[in-house]
């Protein structure tokens, strides 16, 4: 450790010992040439390495090396370095203050790691060519810390004159080069703030970023992030943090989130904005290879809108376009969203679009619906119709012929090119028909056969239920590529 000695005339000598590094000699190597054992810097390299030592090169004298285990022993008397205090040794000159020794070793260099804590450097000024971002002087005040009890700092924002820092378990903002003392009549209370980072005050609500920055994204005044220790995603706005996962979308934020991977190498969350249609636009990685899966919200609606069909490994927004990248065998690829005539093709594989909606009328009344009708393009074809299951009926007297689960179904619905057919030279439509620019179809009963109905089944027409479910796809063959547009839906039902 550092000493200080009183001697004549008053001068004082700043003494350090050098760490002790031990040199091990070589035999299979040409005589005279030592190796640094910690380093493998040799010693025909030591006199220009920067990190050598050079208090062992007069030590790598054949002469010096003991006989036992090929190693020079330390030299306590010159493995010190000595400073005299005042500039020329001479009596009554000029003092020199301790300061900064490039060359003094750290007994204790254990890295310290201080995850709820932030450090800042120098200014930076471009106007003036003065770049100070490299100096992080210790005797001054830079460092700033948040509640340790609300786990690591994972991602840090800075908005106007507010830092926002985002913990694992709570959100802060901390005022950035400004006075936030004022005066009764509003005068700050100092004159020049030389306080870089103000003291940190956490958002309302128990909420932070987990461990997942990658599912930060800003637009504007909100920010958006997932929280899936508590399994939730956030925006935060001028209002504050909003839980916006509960609308409509909890049990399954709350399932997807637990099953999402933190590993990094996996890709875990990723966030971004679509700054063309105005959604956040989450991916949420799976445990289970193939169920990845990417969700918008839309502002506009307080609502999430929509599942995607890509997985992009990285996406943003620049200049009013949307673009994502994939990881492919020959590197990254970019991909530039919303730009025909290709529409539906993602990572040049070629997809299906598909609604489902529910027809929920007077909801405490059982109906029979008839008909399912759309306005929008042609190539809609209804691949799913069904109503709910009214319960699992157990048959104690006949146990062979196991439980029933009653549903009432439809037969699907052909799309208006696809159900085009021709019998003796008459033309006919088996899905959708087409008038006034409406498509339409009555509903043919695909009900499974219940012990006592007579008539069941496509005798029928219409289904009955107090819902009717309903999920409409693209077909395969009507312009696969082209825009499909889904204005409305509708349906024709009569009370039980």
């Amino acid at each position: 450790m550092p000493v200080s000695l009183e001697v004549s005339y008053f001068n004082t000598f700043y003494m350090k010992r050098i760490k002790n590094h031990s040199v091990t000699f070589d035999d299979s190597i040409d005589t005279g040439l030592a190796v640094y054992a910690d380093t493998g810097v040799t010693a025909s390299t030591a006199t220009t390495a920067p990190y050598a030592v050079t208090a062992y090169v007069q030590a790598l004298n054949p002469a010096a090396r003991t006989t036992t285990d090929g190693r020079y022993p330390p030299n306590i008397y010159e493995d010190w370095f000595v400073e005299e205090a005042r500039i020329r040794g001479g009596y009554n000159n000029t003092s020199v203050d301790f300061g900064n020794k490039a060359y003094i070793v750290e007994e204790d260099n254990t890295q310290e790691r201080l995850e709820n804590t932030l450090i800042y450097s120098g200014i930076y000024n471009s106007r003036t060519g003065s770049n100070s971002s490299n100096q992080f002087p210790i005797g001054e005040d830079i460092t700033r810390a948040v509640d340790p009890a609300s786990g690591s700092v994972q991602k840090l924002y800075a908005e106007n004159t507010n830092l926002i820092i985002l913990q694992e378990a709570k959100v802060n903002r901390a005022p950035i080069d400004k006075d936030v003392v004022f005066t009764q009549e509003g005068q700050p209370l100092t004159a020049n703030s030389q306080l870089v980072i103000g003291t940190p005050s956490p958002f309302e609500g128990n909420f932070g970023i987990s461990r997942d920055p990658g599912s930060f994204a800003v637009y504007g005044y909100n920010k958006y992030f997932t929280d899936r220790d508590r399994s939730a995603v956030l925006k935060l706005g001028p209002s504050g943090i909003e839980e916006i996962s509960n609308q409509g979308m909890i049990e399954y934020f709350r399932t997807k989130l637990a099953n999402t991977p933190e590993d990094a190498d996996l890709g875990g969350i990723r966030g971004a904005y679509d700054v063309y249609n105005k959604n956040y636009v989450l991916t949420l990685m799976d445990n289970t290879p193939g169920d990845e899966v990417t969700v918008v919200y839309d502002q506009l609606v307080n609502g999430w809108t929509s599942f995607m069909s890509y997985i992009p490994d990285t996406s943003t927004s620049i200049r009013g376009r949307y673009w994502s990248f994939k990881y492919a065998e020959n590197g990254l690829h970019a991909y530039l969203h919303y730009q025909g005539p290709t529409y539906n093709q993602f990572y040049n594989v070629q997809y299906r679009s598909e609604v489902t909606f529910v027809f929920n009328p007077q909801p405490t009344l059982m109906k029979t619906f008839k008909t399912i009708s759309y306005e929008g393009s042609n190539g809609w074809e209804a691949t799913v119709i069904n109503s709910e299951f009214t319960g699992v009926d157990t048959n104690p007297q006949q146990p062979a012929l196991g439980d029933t689960n009653e549903q009432d179904a439809a037969n699907s619905i052909l799309s208006y090119d696809e159900g085009y057919y021709t019998e003796s030279g008459v033309q006919y439509r088996a899905g959708f028909y087409r008038k006034q620019n409406t498509y339409y179809a009555n509903l043919i009963n695909n009900s499974p056969i219940i012990p006592g109905e007579v008539v069941f089944g496509n005798s029928m027409t219409g289904m009955k239920g107090f819902y009717a479910k309903v999920t409409l796809k693209n077909d395969l063959t009507t312009d696969i590529s082209g825009q499909k547009y889904l204005f409305a839906v509708g349906s024709n039902y009569t009370n039980r």
